[in-house]
């Protein structure tokens, strides 16, 4: 009995150490008190102040167009990809979709550094198109990894049913192919905007003077200490993320009516 126990407490305690620091940041985000370390009691005050600083809500702005940008991009590279591999077998066909996954596995400060020296080369000056072309290649994996779920339990003989009966390619994939993907297109879609709105390494790489986005907003304002501002900001933050992450994961379990037991009846 003491065996199957350790189980229960080695998840205790790897939720706690996880979750605990977040619920705190929470709890101090509702403090009256300017200092996070003591409770003054309970308060919306620093909402307020939140939604008032121009800086802040101007590096709101520009980190939603950012992660929309990386959105609109990865999904069209990602969704043509996953599509592509799907229909072209090929024997390096494996290893070029583990390389696709590359942007994934290797650590940001690496990437960021990559990409400033690719940016740095190619004399292009940093700012809003850097950081969109640097977030939409570590945000295509997510959108090629999700796509690509969806068509290997697609049925392809609805495809060749419709080629058979004189349809062009184009429209086989927007009559067809498009319906059936379009779940994990979606899920893809909201994963890479929490990826792309969350990034504060890549970023801080790849940006200029004239764009700041909020995570390195955040970043530096930390550097003078955390208030209880920036606790109602990563608030508002994690509440957003864990809302895009929750609809990914409902709109990933959507089956196309074809795909539905019982369809071919």
């Amino acid at each position: 009995m003491k065996q199957k126990k350790w189980p229960f407490v080695y998840v205790g305690l790897v939720t706690a150490v996880t979750y605990i620091p977040i619920l705190l940041t929470v709890v101090y985000s509702f403090n009256e008190s300017k200092i996070s370390s003591v409770w003054g009691g309970f308060s919306l005050k620093w909402y307020g102040e939140l939604f008032r600083d121009r800086d802040l809500r101007e590096a709101l702005v520009n980190s939603l167009i950012l992660a929309g940008l990386t959105c609109l991009c990865a999904v069209v590279i990602g969704t043509m990809g996953a599509v592509g591999m799907h229909r072209k077998k090929t024997r390096l066909g494996d290893a070029m979709a583990t390389a696709s996954m590359l942007p994934i596995m290797i650590p940001e400060i690496i990437l960021g550094m990559v990409f400033l020296s690719v940016f740095s080369l190619m004399d292009l000056p940093f700012g809003m198109l850097t950081l969109v072309i640097a977030h939409t290649a570590f945000s295509i994996p997510y959108v090629y990894s999700m796509v690509s779920t969806r068509l290997v339990g697609m049925d392809r003989s609805l495809e060749e049913a419709a080629l058979d009966l004189g349809a062009p390619p184009f429209r086989v994939f927007w009559d067809v192919t498009f319906p059936a993907i379009l779940p994990g297109i979606l899920s893809g879609v909201m994963l890479a905007f929490a990826m792309s709105f969350d990034d504060v390494v890549i970023s801080i790489f790849v940006t200029g003077p004239a764009v700041n986005t909020l995570p390195v907003k955040i970043y530096t304002k930390l550097k003078t200490g955390v208030t209880p501002e920036i606790n109602a900001l990563a608030t508002v933050i994690l509440a957003v993320t864990v809302l895009l992450l929750a609809l990914s994961a409902v709109i990933g379990r959507w089956r196309h009516p074809a795909e539905r037991p019982g369809a071919d009846r």
